[in-house]
Protein backbone atom coordinates (compact mmCIF):
# COMPACT_ATOMS: atom_id res chain seq x y z
CA UNK A 1 0.00 0.00 0.00
CA UNK A 2 1.22 3.49 -0.84
CA UNK A 3 2.18 5.89 1.94
CA UNK A 4 -0.24 8.32 0.27
CA UNK A 5 -3.26 6.01 0.09
CA UNK A 6 -5.15 7.60 2.98
CA UNK A 7 -4.73 11.18 1.78
CA UNK A 8 -7.18 13.37 -0.14
CA UNK A 9 -6.27 14.98 -3.44
CA UNK A 10 -5.27 18.21 -1.69
CA UNK A 11 -2.61 17.69 0.97
CA UNK A 12 -0.79 19.92 3.44
CA UNK A 13 2.96 20.50 3.88
CA UNK A 14 2.99 18.27 6.98
CA UNK A 15 1.50 15.42 4.96
CA UNK A 16 4.25 15.68 2.37
CA UNK A 17 7.14 16.32 4.77
CA UNK A 18 6.87 12.90 6.40
CA UNK A 19 6.60 11.16 3.01
CA UNK A 20 9.47 12.75 1.07
CA UNK A 21 11.38 9.47 1.10
CA UNK A 22 8.47 7.33 -0.10
CA UNK A 23 9.75 5.24 -3.03
CA UNK A 24 6.59 5.78 -5.08
CA UNK A 25 6.79 9.59 -4.88
CA UNK A 26 7.45 11.75 -7.94
CA UNK A 27 7.53 15.32 -6.66
CA UNK A 28 7.07 17.93 -9.39
CA UNK A 29 7.98 21.61 -9.11
CA UNK A 30 6.23 23.93 -11.60
CA UNK A 31 7.60 27.29 -10.45
CA UNK A 32 10.25 28.89 -12.71
CA UNK A 33 13.88 28.06 -13.50
CA UNK A 34 15.11 30.89 -11.27
CA UNK A 35 12.84 30.03 -8.35
CA UNK A 36 13.73 26.33 -8.58
CA UNK A 37 17.46 27.16 -8.60
CA UNK A 38 17.08 29.31 -5.49
CA UNK A 39 15.68 26.35 -3.58
CA UNK A 40 12.90 23.81 -3.90
CA UNK A 41 11.28 21.10 -1.84
CA UNK A 42 13.87 18.33 -1.37
CA UNK A 43 13.69 15.75 -4.14
CA UNK A 44 11.49 17.86 -6.41
CA UNK A 45 11.99 17.60 -10.15
CA UNK A 46 11.54 20.80 -12.10
CA UNK A 47 9.13 20.89 -15.02
CA UNK A 48 9.12 24.12 -17.00
CA UNK A 49 5.42 25.06 -17.28
CA UNK A 50 5.99 25.82 -20.97
CA UNK A 51 6.46 22.09 -21.53
CA UNK A 52 2.85 21.43 -20.51
CA UNK A 53 1.46 23.48 -23.42
CA UNK A 54 1.69 23.44 -27.21
CA UNK A 55 2.78 27.06 -27.13
CA UNK A 56 1.79 27.92 -30.71
CA UNK A 57 -0.92 30.32 -31.95
CA UNK A 58 -3.81 30.53 -32.29
CA UNK A 59 -4.38 28.15 -29.36
CA UNK A 60 -1.14 27.81 -27.34
CA UNK A 61 -2.92 26.00 -24.52
CA UNK A 62 -3.53 22.83 -26.52
CA UNK A 63 -1.68 19.63 -25.65
CA UNK A 64 1.96 19.35 -26.69
CA UNK A 65 2.73 16.63 -29.25
CA UNK A 66 2.57 13.14 -27.78
CA UNK A 67 6.31 12.63 -28.36
CA UNK A 68 7.07 15.64 -26.15
CA UNK A 69 4.87 14.28 -23.37
CA UNK A 70 6.54 10.89 -23.66
CA UNK A 71 9.95 12.54 -23.31
CA UNK A 72 8.81 14.60 -20.31
CA UNK A 73 7.32 11.71 -18.39
CA UNK A 74 10.31 9.52 -19.21
CA UNK A 75 12.58 12.11 -17.61
CA UNK A 76 10.37 12.10 -14.52
CA UNK A 77 10.54 8.31 -14.20
CA UNK A 78 6.83 7.78 -14.77
CA UNK A 79 5.57 4.32 -13.84
CA UNK A 80 2.15 2.82 -13.08
CA UNK A 81 2.65 2.75 -9.30
CA UNK A 82 4.00 6.30 -9.04
CA UNK A 83 2.29 8.85 -6.83
CA UNK A 84 2.74 12.42 -8.02
CA UNK A 85 2.71 15.43 -5.72
CA UNK A 86 2.69 18.70 -7.66
CA UNK A 87 3.16 22.29 -6.59
CA UNK A 88 3.92 25.74 -7.95
CA UNK A 89 4.37 29.21 -6.46
CA UNK A 90 1.23 30.90 -7.81
CA UNK A 91 -1.62 29.18 -6.01
CA UNK A 92 -2.19 26.18 -8.25
CA UNK A 93 -2.53 27.19 -11.90
CA UNK A 94 0.41 25.30 -13.35
CA UNK A 95 0.09 22.51 -10.79
CA UNK A 96 -3.55 22.05 -11.76
CA UNK A 97 -2.59 22.04 -15.42
CA UNK A 98 -0.14 19.23 -14.67
CA UNK A 99 -2.86 17.28 -12.86
CA UNK A 100 -4.97 17.66 -15.98
CA UNK A 101 -2.03 16.21 -17.95
CA UNK A 102 -1.92 13.25 -15.57
CA UNK A 103 -5.60 12.67 -16.25
CA UNK A 104 -4.88 12.87 -19.98
CA UNK A 105 -2.28 10.11 -19.71
CA UNK A 106 -4.66 8.05 -17.57
CA UNK A 107 -2.73 8.29 -14.30
CA UNK A 108 -4.98 9.05 -11.33
CA UNK A 109 -2.48 8.73 -8.47
CA UNK A 110 -1.71 12.35 -7.62
CA UNK A 111 -1.96 15.08 -5.00
CA UNK A 112 -1.71 18.86 -4.94
CA UNK A 113 0.30 20.57 -2.21
CA UNK A 114 -2.17 23.14 -0.90
CA UNK A 115 -0.66 26.60 -1.24
CA UNK A 116 2.39 25.19 -2.97
CA UNK A 117 5.79 26.61 -2.21
CA UNK A 118 4.30 29.53 -0.26
CA UNK A 119 2.67 27.17 2.23
CA UNK A 120 5.83 25.07 2.52
CA UNK A 121 7.91 28.14 3.35
CA UNK A 122 5.28 29.55 5.71
CA UNK A 123 5.58 26.32 7.69
CA UNK A 124 9.32 26.95 8.01
CA UNK A 125 10.27 23.83 6.09
CA UNK A 126 13.60 23.22 4.43
CA UNK A 127 14.53 23.76 0.81
CA UNK A 128 17.20 22.10 -1.29
CA UNK A 129 19.31 23.12 -4.28
CA UNK A 130 20.11 19.55 -5.25
CA UNK A 131 18.86 18.73 -8.75
CA UNK A 132 17.78 15.12 -9.32
CA UNK A 133 19.09 13.62 -12.55
CA UNK A 134 16.61 12.73 -15.32
CA UNK A 135 15.47 9.14 -14.87
CA UNK A 136 15.18 7.85 -18.41
CA UNK A 137 14.30 8.35 -22.04
CA UNK A 138 10.92 8.60 -23.72
CA UNK A 139 8.31 6.03 -22.76
CA UNK A 140 5.05 5.12 -24.49
CA UNK A 141 1.89 6.80 -23.24
CA UNK A 142 -1.78 6.38 -24.08
CA UNK A 143 -3.60 9.70 -24.24
CA UNK A 144 -7.24 9.85 -23.16
CA UNK A 145 -9.85 12.25 -24.53
CA UNK A 146 -12.17 12.32 -21.49
CA UNK A 147 -10.44 15.10 -19.48
CA UNK A 148 -10.52 17.51 -22.41
CA UNK A 149 -13.29 19.51 -24.03
CA UNK A 150 -12.62 20.38 -27.64
CA UNK A 151 -14.14 23.48 -29.23
CA UNK A 152 -16.52 21.28 -31.16
CA UNK A 153 -17.60 19.45 -28.03
CA UNK A 154 -18.20 22.66 -26.09
CA UNK A 155 -20.25 24.11 -28.93
CA UNK A 156 -22.34 20.96 -29.07
CA UNK A 157 -23.15 21.25 -25.35
CA UNK A 158 -24.08 24.94 -25.22
CA UNK A 159 -27.46 25.49 -23.58
CA UNK A 160 -27.58 22.08 -21.90
CA UNK A 161 -29.24 22.19 -18.47
CA UNK A 162 -26.53 19.99 -16.98
CA UNK A 163 -23.59 22.11 -18.20
CA UNK A 164 -21.64 24.76 -16.30
CA UNK A 165 -18.91 26.59 -18.21
CA UNK A 166 -16.48 27.99 -15.62
CA UNK A 167 -14.60 30.98 -17.02
CA UNK A 168 -11.53 31.55 -14.85
CA UNK A 169 -10.43 34.77 -16.53
CA UNK A 170 -10.55 38.27 -15.07
CA UNK A 171 -13.95 40.01 -15.10
CA UNK A 172 -12.74 42.53 -17.69
CA UNK A 173 -11.86 39.74 -20.10
CA UNK A 174 -15.19 38.04 -19.46
CA UNK A 175 -17.12 41.24 -20.13
CA UNK A 176 -15.19 41.95 -23.32
CA UNK A 177 -13.53 45.08 -21.94
CA UNK A 178 -10.06 43.57 -22.25
CA UNK A 179 -9.79 41.93 -25.65
CA UNK A 180 -6.88 39.58 -26.36
CA UNK A 181 -8.30 37.85 -29.42
CA UNK A 182 -10.29 38.68 -32.53
CA UNK A 183 -13.49 38.67 -30.48
CA UNK A 184 -14.05 39.80 -26.91
CA UNK A 185 -16.57 38.51 -24.40
CA UNK A 186 -17.38 35.03 -23.16
CA UNK A 187 -18.88 31.69 -24.08
CA UNK A 188 -22.69 31.97 -24.00
CA UNK A 189 -23.95 31.06 -20.53
CA UNK A 190 -20.49 30.89 -18.99
CA UNK A 191 -20.09 31.70 -15.29
CA UNK A 192 -17.19 33.96 -14.37
CA UNK A 193 -15.24 33.22 -11.20
CA UNK A 194 -11.65 34.41 -11.49
CA UNK A 195 -9.10 31.81 -10.47
CA UNK A 196 -7.37 33.95 -7.84
CA UNK A 197 -10.71 34.49 -6.09
CA UNK A 198 -10.55 30.81 -5.15
CA UNK A 199 -7.33 31.29 -3.16
CA UNK A 200 -6.89 32.54 0.40
CA UNK A 201 -4.00 35.05 0.61
CA UNK A 202 -4.09 34.90 4.41
CA UNK A 203 -3.36 31.16 4.27
CA UNK A 204 -0.43 31.17 1.83
CA UNK A 205 -2.67 30.90 -1.25
CA UNK A 206 -4.34 27.70 -0.08
CA UNK A 207 -7.71 26.91 -1.63
CA UNK A 208 -10.46 28.85 0.12
CA UNK A 209 -12.10 26.80 2.85
CA UNK A 210 -15.55 27.97 1.73
CA UNK A 211 -14.97 27.26 -1.96
CA UNK A 212 -17.70 24.61 -2.18
CA UNK A 213 -20.34 27.04 -0.90
CA UNK A 214 -19.12 29.80 -3.22
CA UNK A 215 -19.35 27.57 -6.28
CA UNK A 216 -22.75 26.21 -5.31
CA UNK A 217 -24.08 29.75 -5.03
CA UNK A 218 -22.79 30.50 -8.52
CA UNK A 219 -24.36 27.39 -10.04
CA UNK A 220 -21.07 25.55 -10.55
CA UNK A 221 -22.41 22.40 -8.94
CA UNK A 222 -21.53 18.72 -8.73
CA UNK A 223 -24.64 17.60 -10.63
CA UNK A 224 -23.41 19.35 -13.79
CA UNK A 225 -20.66 18.72 -16.27
CA UNK A 226 -18.02 21.35 -15.56
CA UNK A 227 -16.01 22.69 -18.49
CA UNK A 228 -13.44 25.20 -17.34
CA UNK A 229 -11.22 27.50 -19.36
CA UNK A 230 -9.27 30.75 -19.32
CA UNK A 231 -7.11 32.13 -22.14
CA UNK A 232 -4.73 29.16 -22.53
CA UNK A 233 -5.88 26.63 -19.89
CA UNK A 234 -3.25 27.76 -17.42
CA UNK A 235 -5.37 29.75 -14.96
CA UNK A 236 -8.10 27.17 -15.45
CA UNK A 237 -5.62 24.52 -14.36
CA UNK A 238 -6.47 25.77 -10.87
CA UNK A 239 -10.22 25.66 -11.43
CA UNK A 240 -9.95 22.18 -12.94
CA UNK A 241 -8.04 21.12 -9.83
CA UNK A 242 -10.62 22.65 -7.49
CA UNK A 243 -13.53 20.87 -9.16
CA UNK A 244 -11.63 17.58 -9.03
CA UNK A 245 -10.71 18.13 -5.36
CA UNK A 246 -14.38 18.71 -4.51
CA UNK A 247 -15.23 15.36 -6.04
CA UNK A 248 -17.20 16.69 -8.99
CA UNK A 249 -17.69 13.62 -11.21
CA UNK A 250 -17.69 15.31 -14.63
CA UNK A 251 -14.89 17.81 -15.15
CA UNK A 252 -13.18 18.79 -18.39
CA UNK A 253 -10.58 21.38 -19.26
CA UNK A 254 -11.11 23.32 -22.47
CA UNK A 255 -7.49 23.35 -23.58
CA UNK A 256 -8.09 25.62 -26.57
CA UNK A 257 -9.67 28.11 -24.17
CA UNK A 258 -10.49 31.67 -25.18
CA UNK A 259 -7.44 31.98 -27.42
CA UNK A 260 -9.10 29.42 -29.69
CA UNK A 261 -12.76 30.38 -29.10
CA UNK A 262 -12.17 34.11 -29.48
CA UNK A 263 -10.22 33.68 -32.71
CA UNK A 264 -12.56 31.21 -34.41
CA UNK A 265 -15.02 32.68 -36.95
CA UNK A 266 -17.89 30.33 -36.09
CA UNK A 267 -18.04 30.53 -32.29
CA UNK A 268 -20.90 32.40 -30.57
CA UNK A 269 -19.93 35.08 -28.07
CA UNK A 270 -21.75 37.01 -25.33
CA UNK A 271 -20.62 40.28 -23.81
Amino acid sequence: MSAFSSLPLVIEPADLAVRLQAPELILVDLTSPARYAEGHIPGARFVDPKRTQLGQPPAPGLLPPQAQLEALFGELGHRPDAVYVVYDDEGGGWAGRFIWLLDVIGHGRYHYLNGGLHAWLADGRELSREVPAPVGGPLPLTLHDEPTATREYLQSRLGAADLAVWDARAPGEYRGEKVLTAKGGHVPGAINFEWTAGMDPSRSLRIREDIADVLNALGITADKEIITHCQTHHRSGFTYLVAKALGYPRVKGYAGSWSEWGNHPDTPVEV
